[in-house]
């Protein structure tokens, strides 16, 4: 396993799961989740606190995409070594005019996850999961569970595999 965490089997402990994520967790069978402190769910404390690191964490950010007055949602997954191109790739892969992330409040709401914890298991049906490649290649990744005190692990490939990812060279 990765890092101090004590992990199991997600599926076995809905209670460190946001409700969505713990509805969508079913369908990745071998991902595992951990405890956490809340107050260490950033990322740069997370690693150094539990001995991850960063080129084994990917954060997920949420998109706001804009063209003619239609405002459309994306979800992008990006080790937390790099940065996702928003407003180059992802702009364009999403065909919007502008794209930048989406204010806290709008994504907490919209995905019923806390901010600080948001992740792509669970996310409301359409939006579409923008992979970096090098989450998808990685052999495992922390990601957020939906709440601030706990982790998810998985295979990069999971991430990759979800109904709506599109794997893409994401990173500045």
């Amino acid at each position: 396993m990765l890092g101090t965490l004590d992990w199991g089997p997600a599926d076995e402990r809905p209670g460190l799961l946001a409700g969505p994520v713990a509805a969508a967790i079913g369908a990745l069978p071998d991902a595992e989740v951990a405890a956490i402190d809340p107050d260490l769910a950033d990322t740069a404390a997370f690693c150094e606190r539990y001995g991850v690191p960063l080129d084994a964490s990917a954060n997920c950010v949420v998109v706001a995409a804009k063209r003619g007055g239609e405002v459309s949602y994306a979800a992008c997954m990006i080790l937390a070594t790099g940065r996702a191109d928003v407003n180059g790739v992802v702009r364009k892969h999403l065909g919007a005019r502008k794209a930048s992330f989406a204010p806290m409040a709008e994504a907490t709401s919209l995905t019923g996850m806390e901010y600080g914890g948001i992740t792509p298991i669970g996310l409301p049906e359409g939006w579409p999961v923008l992979v970096d490649e090098s989450v998808a290649a990685a052999p495992h990744v922390v990601i957020g569970s939906g709440l601030r005190k706990s982790k998810v692990l998985l295979a990069g490939k999971a991430l990759a595999a979800l109904p709506s990812a599109e794997v893409l060279a994401l990173a500045l």
